[in-house]
């Protein structure tokens, strides 16, 4: 649910100018030409600040994490005690007159498609940075890890529709093209279509992928058909949900009376944040809307990140990759 949907169940609505009619076209491409200065300068910034990160703490952690696609043969050698029998190849063992085993080494490549919500709510951020800026942050740091292991990256730009993609490639060019576009892209729609989202990288993948999910999740009130979209995805490809989270929408300050705009609807409400009951019936709700989201999540089997605009990301992805690593290793 979005944050001024759970806030209009607190106070009460005011008229406002409607926003402006956007235009309903699906994609819009990056603008054309040469790349403001600004762009490639925060470019530059985000690839010197994570690359040390990545370097040093998150290469191997990510390699550990997830599994290539399969095995692929290296070589035969001398059977030497402790091997597994079951590796023994019969035929060079009759040949040579001694036992030979296969070796394999894990075919490691992958695909790393990054979904990225660019709505209006992401513009959002209280404690020194935007969402938005803590999402392309991390993208960044996602994207630099996979080819860091010879993994294909992909970019997947939405709103309430399709904004941009750009499809899976390998390569430091092609990542630092990727930040260049989720920086410099200025996105046509304001609302939040997951769903939509996830169904279009679904349709464009063809083999099993990796797909991290970085959104705040300040949708409408999810229909069944949401939840069945997350469980289809989920089945066929390694969804992980990545939650940006403001902690004044979690719990609302004693700030007196405020007037609050959707950044995604243009809509208002009028508040009395000084009242005990309106800021307790605002955190229940919340608390209530993400118990539910984590509860779907752990029914579908998809793992979740939280991500904080107050804190560092590095604690909670370093949290991630090891427990994926002990569950791989059961």
């Amino acid at each position: 649910m979005s944050l001024l949907h759970r806030l209009r169940l607190v106070g009460r609505r005011v008229a406002g100018e409607e926003e402006p009619a956007r235009s309903r076209q699906s994609s819009r491409q990056p603008p054309p030409g040469g790349v403001p200065r600004e762009v490639l300068r925060q470019v530059r910034l985000i690839e010197l600040r994570t690359r040390g990160t990545v370097n040093s703490l998150f290469t191997g952690e990510y390699h550990s994490a997830f599994k290539g696609q399969g095995m692929e043969f290296s070589e035969f050698r001398a059977y030497e005690p402790g091997d597994d029998i079951r590796d023994i190849d019969w035929n060079v063992t009759a040949r040579m007159g001694e036992p030979f085993i296969r070796k394999y080494v894990e075919e490691r490549e992958l695909t790393v498609m990054l979904l990225v919500d660019l709505s209006g709510s992401e513009q959002f951020g209280t404690r020194g940075r935007l969402k938005a800026e803590l999402a392309a942050e991390l993208a960044a740091v996602l994207a630099l890890s996979a080819i860091r292991n010879n993994d294909r990256v992909g970019l997947l730009l939405f709103t309430d529709r399709i904004e941009h993609v750009v499809p899976p490639k390998k390569g430091r060019r092609h990542v630092l093209r990727l930040i260049r576009d989720l920086l410099a892209f200025e996105p046509a729609g304001r609302g939040t279509d997951i769903a939509g989202a996830l169904d279009y990288a679904a349709r464009m993948l063809r083999h099993r992928s990796i797909l991290f999910l970085l959104s705040d999740f300040q949708v409408p009130r999810q229909e069944d058909g949401g939840h069945r979209t997350f469980r289809l995805v989920s089945n066929r490809h390694d969804l992980v949900a990545v939650r940006m989270v403001d902690s004044v929408e979690e719990s609302l300050p004693a700030a007196g009376l405020l007037v609050l705009r959707d950044p995604e609807t243009g809509d208002e409400v009028v508040l009395d944040t000084s009242s005990p009951r309106v800021r307790s019936r605002y955190d229940a709700r919340s608390d209530a809307e993400q118990r539910a989201l984590r509860s779907m999540f752990r029914r579908l089997g998809i793992d979740e990140i939280e991500v904080r605009t107050e804190r560092s990301y590095v604690r909670p992805l370093l949290a991630f990759f090891r427990a994926r690593e002990r569950k791989l290793a059961r």
